[in-house]
């Protein structure tokens, strides 16, 4: 069975490795082009170009798929069933049409919860304390499509979203091996959604980042998590922006963005407190906030966000 491989970043490699790792010919690694990064602006390639030239596989990274260039190319490369793991970019009709066994999509959601770009982030925002991933078939909706297979897993109380997206790609390539093989035995089930049960999960932006510490503290902290590390919760100290990337919950009352324990960086909001455990003051390093408050001391009912 050939396979084409469409994806980009680094949490679809695990997927890959996965297909490589079963034996599976990979006729071609779709990707998006290479980006400018840092300061220098040098082209960097995405994480799965670099696995894919690792294990020498044909790459090919169009600006867009919906060309009859981009078709042709992906139709020489004659495949049988063709795996989406966030590649960035929405299949035409006609992509979804070509491999006889379909496009099949992993998505880091319990779909149908979740739709979107964000699915991970919007699942700590939102204070869920479940998640996980869904492979579909791919349809011309939005992960809409039919759902194949399953892994559920729980949401840590202080885990961020980026170490919930290291997990879920890893279970993202369990449940891929699970699909394939039942793909091949024919054994495979379609599941349709219930739409009255789907949300969506937009892309993130910075309007999100503003700390509102009149919000409670459990809020407050799945904010913190949410954002961690792009695009970051931010509030002011001591007249500058200050990111917050971890935080846990913590004991303690006040006014709201006073800062009720200096030593261990302790914020009262509207109901409880939040401790701040990773940040970066502007102009700075990201650092623990016990390192950070060495260099800038805190006073205790000291406002935050004034």
């Amino acid at each position: 069975m050939n396979i084409v491989f469409m994806g980009t970043p680094d949490f679809a490699v695990p997927c890959l490795e996965k297909i490589v790792s079963l034996g599976y010919p990979v006729t071609g690694v779709f990707t998006q082009p290479d980006k400018p990064k840092g300061r220098g602006y040098k082209l960097l390639p995405p994480p799965v170009k670099e696995l894919a030239l690792r294990e020498n596989l044909p790459v090919f990274q169009p600006a867009s798929v919906k060309t009859d260039e981009a078709y042709e190319t992906l139709k020489s490369c004659a495949p049988d069933l063709i795996v989406v793991v966030a590649y960035g970019k929405i299949l035409p009709k006609r992509v979804l049409d070509l491999p006889r066994y379909g496009c099949i999509n992993v998505h880091a959601s319990l779909l149908p919860r979740y739709r979107g770009a964000g699915p991970i982030q919007w699942a700590i925002l939102n204070g869920e304390t479940e998640t996980g991933v869904t492979t579909m078939y791919m349809g011309e909706g939005l992960d809409t499509g039919d759902m194949l297979e399953q892994v559920r897993t729980p949401i840590g109380e202080n885990e961020t979203a980026d170490e919930l997206y290291t997990r879920l790609s890893v279970l993202g390539a369990e449940a891929l091996q699970v699909t394939l093989s039942k793909l091949e035995s024919g054994s495979l089930l379609r599941t349709p959604q219930d739409d009255n049960l789907s949300c969506y999960a937009p892309i993130l932006d910075k309007s999100l980042c503003p700390i509102d510490f009149t919000r409670p503290a459990s809020r407050i902290h799945d904010q913190i998590r949410g954002l961690s590390s792009w695009p970051a919760a931010t509030t002011t100290y001591k007249g500058k922006r200050l990111k917050v990337y971890e935080s846990c919950l913590a004991q303690g009352s006040g006014q709201p963005g006073e800062i009720i324990d200096p030593k261990k960086f302790i914020v009262a909001c509207g109901e409880g407190a939040v401790q701040f455990v990773s940040v970066q003051y502007e102009g700075g390093k990201r650092m623990a906030a016990d390192a950070f408050l060495r260099g800038r001391p805190a006073e205790k009912g000291e406002s935050l966000g004034e």
